[in-house]
């Protein structure tokens, strides 16, 4: 006969939490190696939205995914102020984060400068001979 024992912690309850704060680290090593090659003010736009980001994903989600702060529903009859604020806190992290990180890496590829074009092309050898 074999007996399987199904554990808890082999579950995909139990490791989500672990999966956002390894993702919120990852988030947090991308944004500070894309950094060093980025100046002004996309890099202070791309490590505030990932901090924000990393907040989130690393200590807000998974704290609400084991349970330990109130989860909001709409349909509960009754709605703690605790849970409306975490509620609120989350959304406004990590909204605000993917904003920010969004806006940098936009800065940092030039989307908004009208004056430098996105890609530079540089002259073809042949169009030289033909000059």
């Amino acid at each position: 006969m074999n007996f399987v024992i199904h554990s808890p912690l082999a579950s995909i309850e139990a490791v989500r939490p672990v999966f956002m704060v390894v993702m919120g680290t990852f988030l947090m090593v991308i944004a500070w190696r894309l950094c060093k090659s980025a100046d002004g003010w996309a890099a202070r736009l791309i490590v505030a939205g990932a901090l924000l980001l990393g907040i989130g994903y690393a200590v807000l989600v998974p704290l609400y995914e084991t349970g330990a702060i109130a989860r909001f529903s709409p349909k509960a009859q009754t709605i703690s102020n605790s849970a409306m604020f975490w509620h609120a806190m989350k959304q406004v992290v990590m909204n605000s984060g993917w904003l920010l990180f969004g806006l940098g890496l936009a800065i940092h590829a030039k989307v908004f400068s009208p004056t430098t074009p996105a890609l530079e092309l540089s002259k073809s050898p042949q169009n030289e001979l033909v000059s």
